[in-house]
């Protein structure tokens, strides 16, 4: 069931802010347990495993956001890593996004206040462009 229209999440490995601004601008975290501790820890004991433990965790950092996404028609994706075409490529996969529509913009690091904006310019943007 979808409730609401749009979803910005700003995105890098370790963290997602999600950010609804059609509700008054909540902001929701989902961090990833692939934390730098977590990293030299499996490092420590071989190299495979540290890439296969970064898979796991980063499989159950998309499936946390996935979630949320669902309940969404529009979505933006943003941020300054790939994370957020890894996402992407990980949703495609899945047909229970196959109607959403998802956007991807890189953007560098910005203060909250900043995200919001950018998320609503984008969904003025696009609303404009399908009117």
């Amino acid at each position: 069931m979808k409730t609401n229209n749009n979803l910005g999440i700003w995105m890098d490995h370790s963290t997602a802010n999600l950010i609804d601004i059609n509700s008054n601008n909540e902001c929701r975290n989902i961090d990833s347990k692939f934390t730098s501790e977590t990293k030299e820890e499996a490092l420590y004991r071989s190299e495979s495993l540290m890439h296969n433990k970064r898979q796991q965790m980063h499989e159950n950092f998309y499936n946390k956001i996935g979630t949320q996404i669902l309940k969404h028609k529009h979505v933006l994706l943003f941020g300054p890593t790939n994370a957020k075409v890894e996402l992407h490529n990980s949703l495609n996969k899945d047909l229970h996004f196959k109607d959403i529509r998802i956007d991807i913009e890189s953007a560098d690091k910005m203060t909250q206040n900043e995200k919001e904006a950018f998320v609503r310019n984008h969904f003025e943007k696009s609303r404009k462009g399908s009117d």
